[in-house]
């Protein structure tokens, strides 16, 4: 984990469009108004819908007064080096020094041929680079007056005169991933230029870092002379659901965590909307800088000996750093008989007075005030917290992850059990993909181990949840219509019951208890491990599509995404985020899908109808490690996130359905929608087979209410429940009895009511959401 020092800069990604060439001009000054230091284009000669890169830099840089300009990256195969270093040069003087030169080594090779370069091997694309980087500061270097003799095979120049310098050092920044880029990344660049999309998990930013880090020391380089930079891509939003999706204040939380863990110093920001634009560069940079600079003065005031510990607040892989404050005046309750805390559990139990307490009360949607909180580290802790906590008469809570949206992992003036420190993974069968994971461990870590092995599984959408939450009570996410629910892939699992005694439920034993475990384990006791089968995903990746529609006519694009999903191919997964107009700008939904495979030709067909869900404001899409859509950040939890969520089911969306969806808007409790496909492969399980019993719907309709104002929430949404059907127990801020029958339909309730009598009659562990007869349930 390494911070370089650099000073923080910001910049746009835009797309070179040649249909409309002053909206692209238009978004690059919109950039530099609001605040960014940066403008970059792709560059993709071949592309007929494009507009000729360097053409676009010359003419915006004569449009934009301050802003440094680069593409991102240039294409080298069709970019003669040393006319190259000459543009470049003469356009910085032109600009007053506003030029830095983006370049990669080339791609999509089939276009580069038909264009009339050579094709190369990707070892001979490495070496072509390396010796265009010569070329190109051979022909800066205008000081030195003998002739220019530079490069090798590829590129080379034989006497050519120098010049012109241009007016600044020009950073050369490279796109690069693989081993051989990385160490030329070292050797000879100013900078590392990678996407964030096209990274397995932000370790692999860390072994990046190795790999440049090395040889630049091994060039007699300092490794702080090489720049990180990052494209990025998010969206912004009033709830997180995920990396770089959310509000501002995630935003700058997440990007801190890659900055001073990671060593990134310039985000660059890939979008063609302005509101983007101007909030990234208006609200988050000068955030991100201000939490950045007082991390540096605090990490240099302690001293290079300042204590750092293994952080103790849920799902945060591990991370080290400072715990907060002690607080040694703070009230502790009477309710609670802290003599008695077992002894095994000391060090691991953390009141209101003590260090580290502030980092682990609060979960991410709600801030807590527990009276005491115990982070256990195996099941023979888990033991002792519960039969501990079951003889105070103050509430529990359970927290693996601690993104529950009902807030249920935390509390006030109760006890929580912590289990983020059992993260522990381990494959017990290559051949079945069977594999064993601790409660603790994030998604977001998990997708990392499997990815390893050409595995997946299906679960949720952001990369914090816990497995332990997630995968006892459902799991919908991005691959959910070609594999289901995370329930419906769980083989086994060891739980603490409420007496303290240590079980494990299968197929063989206890099945009654694997089968609650699989939709509402949170009711019968503490999950200590999970055995689950992966899914095959052998190249690791999935084709990642973002669509952007004009909703002004919101009913009629809610009905056309949920028909046109729903006649898709089960591959295909999507989300639909649908937010009201602000101000001018009209209402917005944006379209989030995942097909779940690589097979780019397959994905771009299903695709194609979906363009006709609206007017089309933003479309992109890519071929993207799956791992890197659920990266975990491992971030704090402060209570960040506090909206209220409502949800229910659509069997088959009708007008009638979406219109009254669509009205949920006009009620000013709600900030956005969110509607998730289901259907295909969620409904091959029989309704009966798990506790999870949601298995005839085609979409998930979610409305995110403001904090704080319960009454609104429920006259809104009493508006369209009557047209729902059942409710998602773990996507509900709604833990009333009355909810149960709805998050557990059919037979399913009595069931689980049942299988409660037997192994938690008086209600220690409380569930998702209220059982009807109370949380004690008798006989």
């Amino acid at each position: 984990m390494t911070d370089y020092g650099h000073d923080l800069t910001f910049g746009s990604f835009l797309t070179p469009t040649a249909a409309a060439p002053e909206q692209t001009v238009a978004l690059a000054q919109e950039s530099e108004r609001a605040g960014l230091d940066l403008v970059t284009f792709q560059d993709h000669p071949y592309q007929p819908g494009f507009l000729d890169t360097w053409t676009l830099l010359s003419y915006v840089a004569a449009r934009t007064e301050r802003v440094h300009l680069s593409a991102n990256v240039l294409n080298l195969p069709l970019r003669q080096p040393a006319v190259l270093a000459r543009s470049a040069a003469s356009l910085d003087l032109l600009s007053g020094g506003r030029v830095e030169l983006g370049l990669g080594a080339g791609a999509f090779w089939d276009a580069i041929e038909a264009m009339g370069a050579q094709r190369l091997t990707p070892g001979q694309a490495v070496d072509a680079l390396s010796e265009a980087i010569d070329v190109i500061r051979g022909i800066w270097d205008a000081d030195e007056r003998a002739p220019l003799r530079a490069g090798g095979e590829h590129h080379h120049v034989r006497g050519a005169k120098r010049g012109p310098a241009p007016a600044h050092p020009i950073d050369i920044w490279l796109g690069a991933y693989k081993p051989r880029m990385l160490r030329l990344t070292g050797a000879k660049a100013d900078g590392w230029l990678p996407s964030l999309g096209y990274m397995k998990s932000l370790s692999a930013l860390t072994d990046g870092n190795t790999i440049i880090d090395e040889a630049a020391a091994a060039a007699g380089r300092e490794p702080s002379a090489i720049r990180r930079l990052l494209n990025i891509g998010g969206q912004f939003g009033a709830a997180g659901s995920g990396m770089l999706s959310g509000p501002p204040e995630e935003w700058v939380d997440q990007l801190a965590v890659m900055t001073l863990e990671h060593g990134m110093s310039t985000y660059i920001l890939s979008s063609d909307d302005p509101r983007d634009l101007a909030v990234f560069g208006q609200e988050v940079a000068p955030a991100l800088r201000e939490l950045v600079a007082a991390e540096r003065a605090t990490a240099r005031d302690g001293g290079p000996d300042r204590p750092s510990v293994r952080l103790t607040a849920p799902g945060r892989g591990g991370a080290m750093r400072r715990p907060s404050p002690a607080h040694p005046d703070a009230e502790l309750s009477a309710a609670v008989d802290y003599g008695a805390i077992p002894s095994r559990l000391q060090g691991k139990a953390f009141t209101p007075r003590d260090a580290g307490y502030d980092d682990v009360r609060s979960s991410y949607m709600r801030v807590g005030h527990p009276a005491l909180v115990i982070m256990a580290e195996d099941a023979d802790d888990v033991s002792a917290a519960v039969l501990f906590a079951r003889e105070q008469d103050v509430p529990l809570s359970v927290r693996s992850g601690g993104h529950g949206i009902g807030g249920l992992s935390t509390n006030d003036g109760g006890i929580v059990i912590d289990v983020s420190r059992l993260d522990d993974y381990e494959v017990l069968d290559p051949a079945a993909r069977r594999f064993r994971v601790g409660p603790g461990a994030t998604w977001g870590h998990v997708a990392e181990r499997l990815a390893e092995r050409g595995w997946a599984m299906t679960s949720g959408n952001f990369g914090d949840t816990g497995v332990g939450g997630l995968a006892t009570a459902g799991g919908l996410g991005y691959l959910a219509r070609k594999h289901g629910m995370t329930v419906d892939h769980v083989t086994a699992a060891e739980l603490v019951l409420a007496d303290g005694s240590q079980v494990r439920a299968d197929a063989t034993t206890d099945p009654d208890l694997l089968w609650v475990v699989r939709g509402a384990g949170s009711h019968v006791g503490i999950v200590t491990a999970l055995e689950l089968e992966a899914l095959p995903l052998p190249h690791g990746n999935v084709v990642f599509a973002q669509l952007v529609f004009d909703a002004t006519d919101t009913a009629a694009v809610i009905e056309r995404w949920a028909d046109l999903l729903a006649a898709s191919p089960r591959d295909l997964t999507s989300f639909l985020n649908v937010s009201a107009g602000r101000g001018a700008q009209p209402p917005v939904a944006h379209a989030l899908l995942v097909w779940a495979g690589d097979d780019v030709d397959a994905a771009t067909a299903a695709l194609e109808p979906l363009l006709d869900i609206g007017p089309v404001l933003q479309q992109q899409a890519q071929l993207v490690p799956y791992a890197a859509l659920i990266a975990p950040h491992d971030g704090r939890h402060v209570g960040q996130q506090r909206i209220k969520m409502r949800n229910g089911y659509v069997r088959r969306m009708t007008a009638e359905d979406a219109a009254a969806i669509a009205a949920l808007l006009d009620h000013s409790v709600i900030g956005q929608l969110e509607l998730r496909s289901v259907g295909a492969a969620v409904n091959d399980v029989a309704r009966e087979a798990t506790a999870f019993a949601h298995r005839d719907a085609e979409v998930l309709v979610a409305a995110w209410g403001m904090p704080d104002r319960e009454d609104d929430l429920r006259i809104a949404w009493a508006t369209v429940e009557p047209r729902l059907h059942g409710v998602y127990a773990a996507y509900t801020s709604d833990a009333r009895p009355e909810v149960a029958a709805s998050a557990y339909p059919g037979a399913a309730l009595d069931r689980i009511l049942e299988i409660k009598r037997r192994v938690d009659p008086q209600g220690v562990f409380h569930g998702l959401v209220a059982l009807p007869d109370g949380d004690a349930v008798t006989a």
